[in-house]
């Protein structure tokens, strides 16, 4: 039976630690002078991209050579897409093209469910919509645990825009899977109406939970919301909710900053704490391509136990 990752609760502890296990022995891999494996050689991987997103798909699309799998990019902008055709034509080409697994993001939340019921290969979800985006949280956690060790018990704050941010929904999912407790921090106008089904805090005010946080992530505010009334001004929420120099140093010692990117610097991440010591935002990126690695690996490659939700 085939699997796909779409969401991160698909994802049972064992799964996750079994991604994030796998994704350091791998990392271990890409240290050497050829950082090839042979795994996936013979197998095609489809980077179905309907949104732009050049860090995320070229994330994949190394992680998939690494493996020795054929990678095929297919970007919506050009394409057939643009003239008319169907999420639904498109998988049934895919398929006749003998895709093993499907790597898409899509503006629509739940595409990747659909793709998953027309093809017979791997869907791995790389964002749809304010849904999620499951293997930007898996390389979160994967950050956090390299500098933080075991989750259990561990506080994590995520600040911002959680309303638009698949990120920030994996991560409550995954985080929480994980054993770790979450707070998330953000305007009012900023969180989703079912907040409250899900397995988190909710705070309002940035400053009473910086100190007790083992590391915090910053979401990007997107441009648009920024003329959208979510908030009063730019000033006004960098003032309230962004991560100055000064809130900086009241985190912990040992507590990191991490951010998916893009950055807003001055908004919502001071300049000079994006470059901090503690600041993990470029190991995240290269963080990304191990724990992409070990998904397609474990995807793809037939190891059990496979990861993932039941086609």
């Amino acid at each position: 039976m085939k699997r796909h990752l779409i969401s991160a609760k698909d994802l049972s502890r064992d799964d996750a630690l079994l991604v994030l296990d796998t994704a350091e022995e791998l990392t271990r891999v890409t240290e050497r002078s050829v950082k090839k494996l042979p795994t996936l050689r013979g197998l095609t991987v489809v980077n179905l991209f309907f949104e732009d997103s050049t860090r995320t798909r070229i994330s994949f699309e190394a992680a998939a050579k690494r493996l020795s799998a054929d990678v095929i990019n297919f970007s919506a902008k050009g394409s057939s897409v643009s003239k008319g055709e169907s999420l639904k034509d498109t998988a049934l080409t895919l398929e006749a093209m003998g895709a093993d697994a499907v790597v898409i993001r899509h503006g629509a939340s739940g595409a990747p469910y659909r793709l998953a019921d027309w093809i017979n290969g791997n869907v791995i979800n790389a964002g749809d919509g304010t849904h999620e985006h499951p293997t930007q949280a898996l390389l979160d956690a994967y950050t956090m645990r390299r500098h933080l060790g075991s989750l259990d018990g561990r506080k994590i704050t995520i600040v911002g825009d959680v309303l638009h941010s698949r990120v920030a929904r994996s991560n409550v999912l995954l985080l929480s899977t994980l054993g770790a407790e979450v707070t998330l921090v953000a305007p009012p106008t900023l969180l989703p109406v079912s907040i409250g089904t899900w397995p988190c805090k909710v705070s309002y005010d940035l400053d009473s939970v910086l100190p007790k946080s083992d590391a915090v992530m910053m979401l990007r505010v997107q441009r648009e919301r920024m003329n959208a009334a979510y908030f009063p001004t730019v000033r006004e929420y960098s003032r309230r909710y962004g991560l100055s120099a000064e809130r900086y140093s009241h985190l912990p010692e040992h507590a990191i900053v991490m951010h998916p990117g893009p950055m807003n610097r001055g908004v919502e991440i001071a300049a000079e704490v994006a470059d901090s010591a503690r600041s993990t935002i470029v190991e995240q990126v290269g963080n990304g391509v191990s724990v992409r690695m070990a998904v397609l690996y474990l995807l793809l490659g037939g190891a059990q136990p496979a990861i993932g939700a039941d086609k």
